[in-house]
Order: C-alpha cells, then structure tokens, then sequence
C-alpha cells in the first residue's frame, strides 16, 4: 500500500527540527517522514477490520511530530515506524465511516478494563502502552494500527462511528477535530469567554460553544484572530467581538468593567480558552482571566515558561482538555451540519504531494486556509 510513514532516524529528526526553526513545515522537506510502498498492517485480532481511508486532515500534532518539535513526553507512548493521521474518512464494510482513534482497553484486548475506561473517560485510558498493541495513544502514533495517511488501515469496532449520508467527505473530515472541540466546550456553562486563537481548533471551539449557547442568558464571547479570513470566520460562528491579540486586554477591560495595574486587570472573565497553547498566549490568559476563574488548554502546550504567581494570587484554575469521550462524536457531527463546517477544508493533497501538504498545512493562517488534508481517493484513481 502507499502510505506517508515516519521512522526512529535521530538524525532526521534533527534535520526536521533545524529546518523547521526556519519556516514552518520545512520539516517534511528534511525529516523522517517517507512517501513508501510497505504492507498493510494485519489485524491485531478479533473485533478489528481493515478500512480505506478517504480524507485525512494534518493535525498541529502531526505538524509538530514532523518539524522535530514535539514534546519528549510522548516518547514512551508512540511506537515505530508509524503512518501518521488520526482525522479520518474512510471506506469499510459497513459504508463510510470515521474513527475515534484513542487506543483504549478495548481496543488492546485489555480485562478488566482500566478505571478511566470503565468510567467511559476513554481519553484518560490508563493502559495506552499496554495489551497486544504497540504503544501509541492514538491511531496514527501506533506502529500496529496503520494510520490515516495511506490507502489502507486497520480499526477496532469499538473505535468505528458511521457517518450520515448527508455529510460529505470534508465535513465528515472535520468529525474527530470537532469532538475535541465539543469536549473542551463541555467546559463552558454561559460565562463571559475568551476563545484565544482562530485557527481550526479556536473555530471549531468557537462553533461548539455556540451550538449549547443561550445568548440572551449568556455573557460575551470575545475572540482573537491574526487573519481576516479567520476573523470573518469567528463572526459567521458566533463571536461578539473579534479582535487581534494585543487588542485583547483592552476589550477585556472594558466588558468587565475592570481597572487595571500597569498590564494586570483587576476583573478579567470567568473563561478563558487557549487554543494556541504557546508561552506567550498562557501568559496573557493569566492577565486577562478573573479571580476565581479558568483557563482551558485546548491547544497543545510543549515546554513553556510563564509567571505562575497570578494564578496562585488570584485563585485561577488551569485545565487541560485532551481529545474526547465517545458521545461528543455524536454532537460533533450535529454541529458540523448546524454550521456547514465542511467549507473550513481549504485544501487537500494526493499522498504524493506529501511536502507542499504539510507546508500548506504549517502556514494555514496565512495563506488564507484553515484546514489541509490527504486525499486518498486522488490515490485510487492513478
């Protein structure tokens, strides 16, 4: 089968990172990752089935796997070499389908099953390094599992979720993103909210928080965006204000009612969700959060380095939000056709095309896109 693969080189791995310090998603051009022909993984055991994927999106997790920058915490949970991809459509026996990719205890054959898995908080599973799969906390990180990023894949039924005909192939696309989404919104309870950044997983956020919001009991939803297209975005999904990052304390400021001590607001609002995950973005959540409040990570941080002591003055709770329980897929799918989220599919790629995909994918924002994915019925014609 063709297929997208990466590999344990060390020193493809430092290329990547060197090359991706200079523009991001020069990584491909220089690292691990390899357009291959290689054999179709076999099914690891009963209640699994081989699955053609259709479309899979390129996720900031795969973008940051392949410019050499991801964190060294996942080390002991992904095992090599993988084909990368966990946003998938494919094709199985039972019609078009998208998958929930963690590697829970089901899908490692593992009884009894962990707390968190028995409690159905499957992204919490307590058992990804374990049972008769390799480690890998999600398909597409999982030497057993094939990945979205090629012509052919294995899945247990337990991770199988069956998409509505009304739904295209770049809706459906949006599906496991859109979970994620859901989850972090779940978090939202009609509090003044900040969602940081407007890429795929702000609008997304933006779009799941709309969806359960009653506006006329609700507080404001400010967001912040760097490009008019993602501007134009977070105003058609429901922001009240849209506003660029550097403007954020000032409208901060003057919807709380807030006083301010050189760059510290004395309010701030109840929520706030960072969907960018970078040193500098926790650091102005913590400026602009009001005492008592919380802030939701939903964009992956790394290592970061920010002044705690606000947090500890003002009583402020940090939360992470990581992928998802198996019914948000079910309100993902109902957002996605509430708000026709298969327009944000800006652009897809034959597997072929690997390099220029992942480029396009690191430098969405700018160059007017949002999300980029593998098309592998592109694949099938050839």
């Amino acid at each position: 089968m063709r297929a997208l693969q990466i590999d344990r080189k060390l020193a493809k791995f430092a290329a990547a990172r060197i090359a991706g310090s200079l523009a991001p998603g020069r990584g491909a051009r220089f690292g691990p990752l390899e357009f291959v022909d290689i054999d179709a993984p076999k099914l690891p055991g009963p209640g699994w089935e081989v699955i053609k994927p259709r479309l899979s999106g390129i996720c900031g997790s795969d973008l940051a796997t392949i410019d050499g920058v991801a964190s060294r915490y996942f080390d002991p949970i992904v095992s090599f070499p993988f084909v990368p991809g966990h946003e998938v459509v494919a094709d199985a026996a039972r019609g078009r389908v998208v998958i929930v990719p963690v590697l829970t205890c089901a899908t490692r054959g593992i009884s009894p099953q962990c707390d968190q898995c028995t409690a159905d908080r499957i992204n919490l599973c307590e058992r990804i390094a374990f049972g008769h799969l390799e480690p890998g906390l999600q398909t597409g990180f999982c030497a057993d599992t094939g990945g979205g990023w090629s012509t052919s894949m294995v899945a247990h039924e337990s991770q199988i979720v069956s998409v509505p005909d009304d739904l295209s192939d770049d809706a459906a696309v949006l599906i496991e993103p859109m979970a994620c989404a859901v989850h972090a919104a779940s978090r939202y309870h009609g509090q003044d909210t900040v969602v940081m950044g407007a890429g795929t997983v702000g609008l997304l956020t933006l779009a799941a928080i709309t969806a359960t919001r009653d506006k006329d009991r609700s507080g404001p939803i400010i967001v912040t965006a760097r490009y008019p297209h993602q501007k134009a975005l977070a105003k058609r999904l429901g922001a009240d204000v849209v506003c660029a990052s550097d403007e954020l304390p000032r409208w901060v400021r003057s919807m709380s009612k807030s006083l301010a001590v050189n760059d510290q607001l004395t309010c701030g609002f109840g929520h706030i969700v960072d969907c960018i995950g970078s040193s500098e973005s926790i650091d102005q959540a913590l400026k602009v959060v009001a005492p008592g409040g919380d802030i939701n990570l939903v964009g992956m941080p790394g290592k970061v380095s920010i002044d705690m002591t606000g947090l500890w003055h003002r009583e402020v709770a940090i939360r992470g939000s990581y992928a998802y329980e198996r019914p948000d897929f079910d309100t993902a799918i109902e957002v996605i056709r509430t708000f026709d989220l298969g327009r944000l599919v800006s652009a897809t790629y034959p597997l072929s095309d690997y390099r220029d995909a992942i480029e396009h994918a690191a430098n969405a924002g700018r160059r007017g896109a949002v999300k980029v994915a593998f098309d592998m019925r592109q694949e099938k014609k050839r």
